[in-house]
């Protein structure tokens, strides 16, 4: 997860045109370009942790960079390596060579060795083994690429940074604007990490995701957060809800009902995010749902107007149906903010009126609610 997180946190500093790779050569790789390469070790440590001469999280990282840099070519290599670690370097250890602009080359080089000398363990012996033929000139080379970013962010201080680079969106939607945004990220970085995208990741992508979820932060618009969504259980011949009895009532089909339920599964999800976020207030939600209600109640009186208490159920059931209908495919206009156009919204805001009780707000059925005590067992 920090890797993940801090990744995301650096895609806003590289250039547009780079890339990175998670867990190629290393925790994170930045490549530039021009084809330069930085590979960085990510430790998230306890509070109060010190990387001395001899911690494992430097040479376990030495091992992974001397690797590439012979792979690479040696000197000919473009590669630089940082670790990034939450915890501190302690004083006097020669690892503070490598923090900032440090100590030159040679005094790095000639450290490290001591510090080694001084080690019998297996770890370090291991190192001593990875770096024994490199030349004195190549290991001078390897240590002047080394860069520790040291008492580095903490995972929970990486979503204050991030905020403070989402100017562009109102500060009070900016918590929600991240949260879909590293949503995103997680699951592209696990689709990279499965193989089922990648296998490096844009900066360019993050920029492009960037602009579409901030566009649904702007005045006219709504974050569609369950486009495709589903409830987990659905079952038509179980379901006592009002909205599916009112459906039943229409003689609809099974599969029909399904998609109601869909629809008033996302739209109340959805309106229920929004709420939580703040996004919409309740105001703006009852203005929309009166609205539905008053283009309802038209529709109502055209379609049944020639509706009596002598209809037979058959003309009944087909003004019932093309009301349902129009819900259904003539209401894409009637939006809760100009360019929230996604089709559940509304859809499933009519789902939500015919659920409401003691007496739904809107029905199709011309006869449902003098029925809707035998229907459902209440009194209407």
């Amino acid at each position: 997860m920090f890797q993940s997180r801090y990744a995301l946190l650096r895609m806003f500093d590289l250039p547009e045109d780079g890339e990175v790779y998670i867990e190629r050569n290393d925790d994170v790789e930045f490549v530039e370009v021009d084809g330069s390469i930085t590979l960085g070790s990510l430790k998230h440590k306890a509070a109060g942790d010190r990387l001395s001469d001899l911690s494992v999280d430097f040479w376990k990282s030495v091992r992974v960079w001397v690797a590439h840099y012979k792979k690479s070519g040696r000197v000919a290599s473009t590669a630089r390596f940082i670790l990034y670690s939450t915890a501190s370097v302690s004083s006097g250890s020669f690892l503070e060579l490598f923090v900032g602009s440090g100590g030159s080359a040679e005094q790095r080089a000639t450290r490290a060795e001591a510090a080694r000398s001084t080690s019998t363990a297996k770890e370090i012996a291991k190192v001593n083994d990875d770096l024994a033929d490199l030349s004195e000139f190549e290991a001078r080379d390897f240590y002047s690429r080394i860069t520790i970013s040291a008492s580095t962010l903490r995972i929970d201080d990486i979503p204050g940074l991030i905020d403070q680079r989402l100017r562009a969106t109102r500060k009070e939607d900016r918590a929600a604007l991240f949260s879909r945004l590293e949503g995103w990220w997680t699951d592209l970085v696990i689709r990279v990490l499965t193989g089922k995208a990648g296998p490096s990741i844009k900066v360019q992508d993050v920029t492009d995701k960037l602009v579409v979820l901030s566009d649904q932060f702007k005045a006219d618009n709504l974050p569609i957060d369950f486009r495709g969504k589903k409830p987990e259980d659905i079952n038509v011949s179980t379901d006592k809800r009002m909205f599916v009895a009112q459906l039943r009532a229409l003689k609809l089909s099974e599969e029909r009902i399904q998609h109601a339920i869909i629809d008033y599964y996302r739209a109340y999800e959805q309106r229920s995010l929004w709420a939580r976020e703040r996004l919409v207030i309740a105001s703006e939600l009852e203005d929309y749902e009166d609205l539905l209600i008053e283009e309802w109640d038209r529709h109502k009186a055209i379609l049944c107007e020639k509706i009596s208490e002598t209809s037979h159920e058959d003309a009944c059931l087909a003004a019932g149906n093309a009301l349902y209908l129009w819900a259904l495919e003539n209401t894409a206009h009637l939006r809760i903010r100009e360019r929230v156009t996604e089709p559940y919204v509304v859809r499933g805001a009519f789902q939500m009126l015919a659920n409401d009780r003691p007496e739904p707000r809107v029905y199709w059925h011309p006869r449902f609610l003098r029925s809707l005590a035998a229907i459902l067992g209440t009194a209407a």
